[in-house]
């Protein structure tokens, strides 16, 4: 491409938006050169670190959680796209859910540095400056959920037993499965976790589920015919990934610093984590008409 040429496009692009391309092109000579570390936002990325404590892990620990939320983003800007898509294509799709797929199983992977990278002795102490924050007030994992597949594919069935004949949105919130780590159902009692959780969240949930209503991943899954092999393999593995394999490693993880020397620790956000993590507990599917029925009922174990 010529140098006029390049400059006409650019006039033309500017004209066409009612401005004027000499200002622009002013600015252009003006602005200085971009640097990684600004595009990037390095200084601002390396700042956000805030330990409670003294204990070098304790930095550590929030790294790996701040990791995690970037890779739950990677995730959500492909689900997303996904959701929003009017018309499907097998190509689209593989290649959507291979992204997934990649980004999911680093999550995995990246339990490691939580399980060996940190001190044993030093973890179980300045964890204690975190209460009640949690990892369950991860409002991302919910937003991937939402995307994905319908409210009832989150209600396990102790949950299913105590929904009306015709649930609202709001109903399927009171009895989701993730409610059950912060919600004693026998007294109604709330952890301050959960608590804290819903008034920062829970309309947001809503909104979203309202809007995404017959529309989710797995709705518009449900209207392709004759899916290949390939892509039925693809989002079977995702969801065993994400729904089974996950769970297991973090609630393993757990054990790790909780009950490896049998002392059964509480969580910071005060769950019943033993059982709550195990995905026999959450029973969470994203798509489960992809699923034999002995697959499901064999869910995590």
């Amino acid at each position: 491409m010529t140098t006029n040429n390049l400059l006409n496009q650019i006039t033309e692009k500017y004209e066409k938006l009612g401005e004027n391309p000499e200002t622009y092109l002013k600015g252009l000579l003006q602005a200085k050169p971009i640097n990684y570390w600004d595009y990037i936002e390095v200084e601002t990325l390396l700042s956000l670190q805030k330990p409670r404590t003294n204990y070098k892990d304790e930095e550590i620990f929030i790294m790996y959680h701040q990791v995690t939320e970037l890779f739950l983003k990677l995730m959500l800007h492909e689900i997303k796209q996904v959701a929003a898509k009017s018309v499907y294509s097998e190509e689209f799709l593989l290649i959507k859910f291979t992204r997934i797929i990649r980004y999911t199983q680093m999550l995995i992977n990246s339990f490691d540095i939580m399980k060996d990278g940190m001190s044993y002795d030093d973890y179980n102490i300045f964890r204690s400056t975190l209460a009640p924050a949690s990892g369950f007030q991860s409002a991302q994992f919910r937003f991937i959920e939402i995307h994905c597949t319908g409210l009832e594919n989150l209600i396990n069935e102790a949950g299913k037993q105590r929904l009306s004949s015709n649930p609202s949105i709001e109903e399927y919130f009171e009895h989701i499965y993730w409610k059950d780590a912060g919600l004693n159902r026998k007294t109604g009692t709330k952890t301050l976790t959960l608590t804290l959780f819903e008034e920062k969240y829970l309309h947001q949930f809503i909104g979203l589920a309202t809007q995404l209503k017959g529309k989710t991943i797995a709705d518009r899954l449900g209207e392709m015919p004759n899916m290949s092999d390939e892509l039925l393999s693809k989002l079977r593995e995702f969801d065993n990934l994400y729904n089974v394999v996950w769970p297991m490693v973090h609630l393993n993880t757990a054990k790790h610093y909780l009950d490896s020397k049998n002392e059964n620790q509480q969580a910071t956000g005060g769950s019943e984590w033993k059982k709550y993590l195990h995905p026999q507990f959450q029973q969470r599917k994203f798509f489960p008409t992809l699923w034999k029925e002995e697959e499901k009922a064999n869910w995590g174990k």
